[in-house]
């Protein structure tokens, strides 16, 4: 089978899945209240980053990101659909594919959207004291946060093809993000900064001080991604559906 009908069909899946359209919708709706929030909470702090704060809620937002990438693989395994999909498109390689540019696509699109409504409701709560940033952070910031939604949203439907299930992904994901990041990474330092999250999170900072830059920590999360696909294509190859 060609790619463009393996292509289709897999397009056809995720939009007619309600539960991935909803988490799309969450990370929309996550992301850009809680930036409004931190909108609204001032520039007090003497670490004040307006680039940041305006696309803070990419934290919470990234959670349903992930959710998003570790679904639309895992509905494959539930009541062996997957044997259904690789009977069409014996063709694994070809089939997984189809299927992470269907993630891909959808995921870069709403994080785009997402980066920008974010943008504009902070800043309307910021004020003046977000009158520093110049179009080009501010299109660097909206820009970087939609490529690092869809590299977490692929990092995720990587593990998964990988472990097979959605649920272990999410267990392991999210306080792997949540505790490592918050707690052990500020701790820590140094190493840390290369964590598939922590690196790619800072083109979001108008300033920065660790070793990778904006576009080189998008690269770090990027071999992440890359790395966790691999395994999953591999694991896809070498395992019987």
């Amino acid at each position: 089978m060609e790619f463009t009908p393996v292509l289709r069909s897999e397009w056809l899946k995720i939009r007619t899945l309600r539960s991935l359209c909803g988490t799309l919708l969450a990370v929309f709706a996550a992301t850009t209240a809680f930036s409004a929030l931190a909108g609204l909470s001032g520039s007090s702090d003497p670490d004040f980053d307006p680039l940041f704060t305006s696309l803070s809620g990419v934290m919470p937002g990234q959670i349903a990101a992930i959710a998003f990438g570790a679904m639309a693989v895992s509905t494959e395994y539930h009541g062996n659909g997957i044997r259904l999909s690789l009977a069409a498109v014996p063709r694994r390689g070809r089939w997984f594919a189809a299927k992470v540019t269907v993630i891909a696509v959808p995921a870069l699109a709403v994080g785009l959207v997402t980066a920008f409504a974010s943008l504009l409701a902070a800043r309307a709560g910021l004020g003046s004291a977000a009158n520093g940033l110049t179009v080009a952070e501010q299109a660097r910031g909206v820009v970087g946060c939609g490529v690092y939604l869809m590299l977490m949203a692929l990092f995720a439907a990587g593990l998964t093809a990988l472990l097979r299930s959605g649920v272990a992904t999410l267990s392991l994901l999210i306080p792997f993000i949540l505790v490592v990041s918050f707690v052990i990474g500020d701790a820590a330092g140094g190493i840390t900064d290369f964590l598939p999250d922590r690196a790619g999170q800072v083109v979001l900072h108008e300033t920065y001080d660790g070793t990778p830059g904006p576009w080189t920590g998008l690269a770090v999360t990027a071999l992440w991604t890359a790395a966790a696909l691999l395994a999953g294509a591999w694991r896809l190859r070498r395992r019987d559906a």
